[in-house]
């Protein structure tokens, strides 16, 4: 029973009851989503023992963003609830793509430093449809390859053209936003015309197979990706005797994609190593790279793989070693270990003195190792030692681009030198042999002397302390630079720069600095 003595409920009552303000009790009402079963005699209005439930009902459709005439329809049978709420959902995805729209504008703006005149233009870019799109890539891609008969060359690029999604993430739309940007530079279209231009001189003959030439020739990139990223890690430099084995690898696995080129070279030799590092010099256009990995950022594709270090490698690794060649084993004779461990010892003792006088404001200054900080350096004595100690144990570290000094330097370079020493007795490494050379293990130590006397060189350098490191070992660690690295060619991208001349009197350490390129 209610209070007026019978089953009808007064507004106030049902307000009371569920919550719901007597306002918006009444403005339901008025809109026919919770009709009164009847009035008092002064007009008042009296609900049913059902409106509790109805109002929880209209109240839970307006929670979920239902608009009044879709309520109003499902409360009186003209539409199933289950046809509403598919309905309202497909407003709700609109409204969601058009906030997400706005939110990644924002995101962009915010990302990109824009300025209030640079908005009106990302927006209208963040609304242009998937046509509107192409048509800007197509008009770019026509004036930049105006005239150039390289028809397979400017289909791939028609092709790649971005089709964002229906809701693109900040990253995709500010992408979309900076590739607009990019392929208004005059500097763009002259680096994919020069491509475009080599395609059409050195493209294999149109009665060929597209698609099996565009296969060989992304195998042969993952390759020459795969062998210079895994060197880089091995610490394997360019010109080193043992890049020779994977330069002759790559370039025996690019010579069948050449076959159906004007004058394709028959075998390995200088004509076809001087042909690939032409290809690797013209694809080294690094705006064309930014090009494409906009293009996958804003599409959602795979972002392809930097070729900073992977081309820069591979290029050092191609000049160094232009004519296949047979190694000189004679080369790789082993040094006396108990040699070699005691010349390890006194250098890194010797380099180690320098190191604890490192402060922090010492860790920025430059070295004569080029564009190498003190902590630079320091980092790469410590993988030095941490590198040649994996070897030792038989699990070669992969982490050469990792910070290997952290907050402590001092401790890093003594905790490495230690456990190098270690391992070297340890191990059993100075009587094994190691790569596809089979070195002796005693010899990999021994270049690694040389690696710490040079270095520790350029650190007192830097540091401005003498550089007249470990005499009693320097002499022979020279001769042994000498027999290593007396053939080793000095290239561009190499591990050393021409020898310098050592003035009368200069100290062992001080001539093996000269030997190694540096300025004494």
């Amino acid at each position: 029973m209610y209070e007026d003595g019978t089953e009808l409920l007064s507004i106030g009552a049902l307000s009371r009851l569920t919550g719901v303000s007597v306002k918006t009790i009444r403005n339901w009402s008025d809109q026919d989503l919770l009709p009164p079963a009847a009035r008092t005699p002064a007009g008042y209005r009296l609900y049913g023992p059902d409106a509790p439930a109805r109002l929880e009902i209209v109240r839970s459709l307006r929670d979920l963003g239902v608009g009044t005439a879709a309520i109003r329809a499902v409360l009186h049978r003209e539409r199933t609830l289950a046809d509403t709420a598919e309905r309202s959902a497909d407003v709700l995805d609109a409204q969601i793509a058009a906030l997400r729209s706005r939110r990644a504008v924002l995101r962009a703006v915010a990302a990109r430093g824009s300025t209030a005149e640079e908005l009106p233009g990302m927006t209208r870019l963040a609304r242009l449809s998937a046509e509107e799109r192409r048509r800007i890539l197509a008009a770019f891609v026509d004036d930049a390859l105006d005239g150039v008969p390289a028809p397979a060359y400017r289909g791939g690029l028609l092709a790649a053209t971005p089709d964002l999604p229906d809701d693109p993430t900040p990253e995709q739309l500010r992408a979309w936003i900076d590739l607009t940007d990019l392929v208004r530079d005059p500097e763009l279209r002259a680096a994919l015309r020069r491509l475009a231009a080599y395609s059409a001189r050195s493209a294999p003959p149109a009665d060929g197979d597209p698609a099996a030439d565009a296969d060989a020739a992304r195998r042969v990139a993952t390759l020459m990706h795969t062998l210079a990223e895994s060197a880089v890690a091995d610490g394997i430099a360019p010109d080193s005797p043992a890049a020779a084995p994977l330069v002759a690898e790559l370039v025996a696995a690019w010579l069948p994609t050449q076959a159906g080129t004007p004058d394709p070279p028959a075998e390995d030799g200088p004509a076809a190593r001087t042909r690939l590092l032409e290809q690797l010099r013209t694809a080294a256009e690094p705006l064309v790279e930014r090009y494409w990995r906009l293009l996958c950022t804003a599409t959602g594709r795979p972002a392809p793989p930097r070729w900073d270090a992977a081309g820069t490698w591979t290029a050092a690794a191609l000049r160094a070693h232009r004519t296949p060649v047979r190694v000189d084993r004679t080369a790789f004779v082993a040094p006396d270990p108990e040699r070699v461990l005691y010349a390890y010892e006194r250098v890194a003792r010797a380099v180690g003195a320098l190191v604890e006088g490192v402060r922090p404001a010492d860790l920025a200054r430059p070295t004569p190792c080029a564009d190498w900080t003190v902590r630079q350096l320091l980092d790469h004595l410590v993988w030095e030692s941490l590198m040649v100690t994996s070897i030792a144990e038989g699990t070669p570290r992969t982490d050469h681009t990792a910070d290997h000094v952290g907050h402590d330097p001092r401790a890093a370079f003594e905790d490495a030198t230690t456990a190098a020493l270690a391992a070297f007795r340890g191990s059993g490494m100075l009587a094994r042999t190691f790569g596809p050379y089979e070195a002796p293990g005693a010899l990999l130590v021994q270049q690694v002397v040389v690696e710490l006397l040079a270095h520790g060189w350029d650190l007192a350098r830097a540091l401005g302390a003498p550089t007249g490191l470990a005499p009693e070992v320097a002499e022979e660690t020279l001769a042994a630079a000498h027999r290593m690295y007396g053939a080793a060619p000095r290239t561009e991208g190499g591990s050393f720069a021409p020898q310098c001349p050592a003035p009368p009197g200069a100290t062992a350490a001080d001539r093996l600095a000269a030997f190694l390129g540096r300025t004494v």
